[in-house]
């Protein structure tokens, strides 16, 4: 699994038109899954994302996490987070997990983090047309990736 976590002064997610989510401060997240992904590494991504410390401290160090700055979650599903760009101009989604792998995953990763960290999570629609908004805060952008964690 692929998360690209942006700390963010505010994000909305927007689906013909109408909110579906919206936050203030804290992470916009665009999440991806890919084949062979389970529970196990939604519950490692969850972790990390419920525990990162990017939002500064009195001395200006990234030093607090987001429940120190009562700091919410939007979470968007992104299968381009697997687009093979190596051949060609036209990107390959063959590593992204189906459907049907990938929605029962992003909403469990969405569930730890509200019940096991009890975070406030809003998300978009999964597999819907999206246009997300959001202010990168910093800007702050990190990558995480269970094959590298």
């Amino acid at each position: 699994m692929r998360v690209v976590l942006q700390r963010c002064s505010r994000a909305e997610v927007r689906i013909e038109g109408t909110v579906a989510g919206s936050i203030g401060q804290g992470f916009m997240l665009l999440v991806g899954v890919t084949e062979g992904d389970g529970q196990a590494e939604a519950e490692i991504l969850a972790k990390k994302v419920a525990q990162m410390r990017v939002f500064g401290d009195s001395d200006g160090k990234m030093n607090l996490g987001l429940k120190d700055v009562n700091g919410a979650i939007l979470s968007i599903s992104q299968f381009t987070l697997y687009a093979d760009c190596r051949k060609g101009n036209r990107p390959s989604f063959i590593q992204a997990a189906r459907p049907e792998t990938a929605e029962p995953l992003y909403h469990y990763f969405n569930k730890l983090l509200r019940e096991q960290y009890g975070l406030q999570v809003e998300t978009g629609v999964f597999g819907a047309d999206m246009q997300v908004d959001f202010v990168n805060d910093g800007p702050v952008t990190i990558l995480l990736d269970t094959d590298e964690l």
